[in-house]
Formats: structure tokens, sequence, C-alpha cells
């Protein structure tokens, strides 16, 4: 029985310790550690979480991202070293092979500077090759990424990423379920694969041998209904076959960034509900006044910036002065609304 379950059944953490030696379903280990637990570690725990910039989201607290929250073996808990306000972004996954072609991180690369240019996050697995690419990518092009680790969040792996990890944390989140000092062990790495699906609206994977760990994050946003897309290539090439199978096994096929924003558009309604909720922005009509939103300033200040023209991301961004990522979750909440249109202008002023 997993953490949930046992807070599900039990009420609450003091409950599950108090519980535990009568409770048969946590191994014998574990209920050993509830009974005299190492005092050292939740110490350096609590030291780790004294840093403004270190947080702990629970999964039944209001900050934990609203998509990971619907899978049903999503972490307890997550660790989060930056800002945890971009795990409520829109996210799109690059994912694929770490001895990558050098025409496969141009593609990774490519895509990664147009999903954010469209005000969206890239979300991966810090590795070398594909995930590292499209993380620096997001970075140089002005936008923010999300590192999913398969370690502790004080401990960076590979080491060569140190300092690509400190300039994601200071635009945007790394990302675990593992408590600081945790090192990298092989299950690791596909655990953490399903937290990469999870918070991402679709999952596009550039170069993939066909036992890359790159599949396994692909299954995983399948079963939890998110959208996969792979980047045909050689059918001489071992780095296409991965993607080749995932295309047959009913992966969209796609050559440019724009069929990618296409087909998630619909996949943002979950996302932007959540939003709404979390916002305690008002439950509108499509055809909702703006005055609604008047009480926001952010949004106050997104709708003075807007006109009956179409509006860029990057011209909505220059006037407003708030981020791509926040202004693309704040317009589908909007256009959800009916407030504004697909293409950028207000539908009623």
């Amino acid at each position: 029985m997993g953490l949930r379950e046992l807070l599900g059944r039990h009420g609450s953490a003091s409950a599950i310790v108090r519980d535990a030696r009568g409770e048969s379903r946590i191994p014998e280990a574990a209920r050993m550690w509830l009974a005299a637990p190492d005092r050292a570690l939740i110490e350096r725990d609590l030291a780790w979480l004294q840093h403004r910039d270190h947080h702990l989201l629970v999964w039944d607290g209001a900050d934990y991202p609203p998509l990971l929250r619907n899978v049903h073996n999503a972490p307890a808990a997550l660790f989060v070293s930056g800002d945890p306000t971009h795990l409520w972004a829109a996210q799109i996954a690059i994912v694929g092979a770490r001895s990558a072609s050098a025409a496969g991180l141009a593609n990774a690369r490519s895509f990664a500077k147009a999903f954010v240019q469209s005000g969206n996050v890239i979300t991966s697995g810090l590795a070398e090759g594909i995930d590292g690419a499209a993380h620096a990518a997001a970075l140089d092009a002005g936008g923010v990424t999300i590192a999913v680790l398969g370690t502790g969040p004080d401990l960076i792996y590979p080491r060569q990423h140190e300092d690509l990890a400190a300039r994601i944390v200071a635009n945007g989140a790394l990302v675990t379920e593992f408590p600081p000092g945790t090192a990298g062990k092989p299950e690791h790495f596909p655990r953490r694969n399903r937290i990469i699906a999870g918070m991402s609206l679709g999952t596009l994977v550039i170069e993939a041998s066909l036992n890359s760990g790159s599949l396994i994050t692909a299954r995983f946003a399948a079963e939890q209904g998110h959208e996969v897309f792979a980047l045909p290539g050689s059918i001489h090439s071992p780095l296409a076959r991965g993607c080749h199978k995932l295309i047959r096994d009913g992966a969209k096929l796609i050559e440019t960034a724009d069929e990618v924003l296409n087909e998630l558009h619909g996949m943002g309604t979950a996302l932007a509900d959540s939003l709404r909720q979390r916002l305690t922005l008002p439950e509108a009509p499509m055809r909702a006044a703006t005055s609604s939103y008047a009480h926001d300033p952010d949004y106050s200040r997104l709708l003075a910036a807007m006109t009956a023209a179409p509006a860029t991301m990057d011209e909505l961004v220059e006037r407003t002065g708030l981020p791509a990522s926040a202004l693309s979750s704040m317009l589908l909440v909007l256009e959800l609304d009916g407030i504004v249109s697909e293409n950028g202008r207000c539908a009623q002023r």
C-alpha cells in the first residue's frame, strides 16, 4: 500500500505513524522506521526546506500540479527547487536519446525554442543528449524549463549539468519525489519519467533506441491519456527505431512545432479549469464580462494590453511585463470563458 492510500485510510500522516504497528499493509521495514524514525534524516530535510527557493508540495495541497494529481501513482509529495508556480503552467515534455546525433540535438533545440515562444514550459529529465539540449534551448530563448530528477533535489546527475541545473533553478524548477541526500539509482529514473509525463500536456520523443527510457516516458503519457508525439528518422538509424515503434503503436508522427501545438490545444481545458479554481477566479459562463477579472491585477494588466486586433505572445509579454508561461495559462482561462479568441484578440471589450 502506498502513502496516498494510507492517507486515505487513516486520514493524516500523524494517524499513520500512530497506527503503524497495527497496519499490516505497511511493509515491516517501513513499520520499523515509523516506530523509530531517523531524526537526523528528518532534520536534514527540514534544514533543506529552510532555503527560500526550496519547497515541499504534498499531493492533497493546493499547490500540487493539477495534471499530475490525477495520475493514479502520482508521488505523495514533491521536493521543488526554484519557483513551484511554474508547475502549473502548460508544459510540453521533450525527451530522447542520451547519445543523440547532431541532427537530433538541433531538432530538440528548435522545438524547445518554438514551444517556449508560444508560451509553454519545457519539461524533461536533465539527462545528457536530447534532455539537456531542450532545457538549454528553452533558457536561451528566454523561456522556462522544468527538470525532473532521479536523485534528491540537492544532488545533480549527471555532474556535467550542474551549471545547467543552476540556470533552471533561476528560471524554472528542479522537481523530484526523492528527499535530499538521495543518490541516483537505476530504478529511480523510470519512476521520474511518470512525473515528466504526468505534468505535461504532451510528450515529444526525439530520437530513441528500442531500449530507450524515453519509451517508458511515452508509455506513461499514453496510459495517463496525454498526447505522445514522435519525430520520424532514417530507417537505417538505430536512434529512429524507438520513434518508429511509438508511431506504429499510435503516437502522432509530427514534423513541425505547430503540429504539436495544434494537437495540444484541447488538452489545456483541464489545466485551465484547475487554474481557475486555484486562483479563485469566477466560474464564468462562456461569455462572461471582463469585469469579472478586474479584481486580479495581472488579469487587468493583460486585458488592458489587448485590443480587437490580434496580438502575438511576444507583444503581450512586452506590453504587460508578465512572463510568457504565465500569460499562456491566463489566456487559456480567458479563451475558455469567451473573453479572448484563439488568435489573441479580445472577443469583447
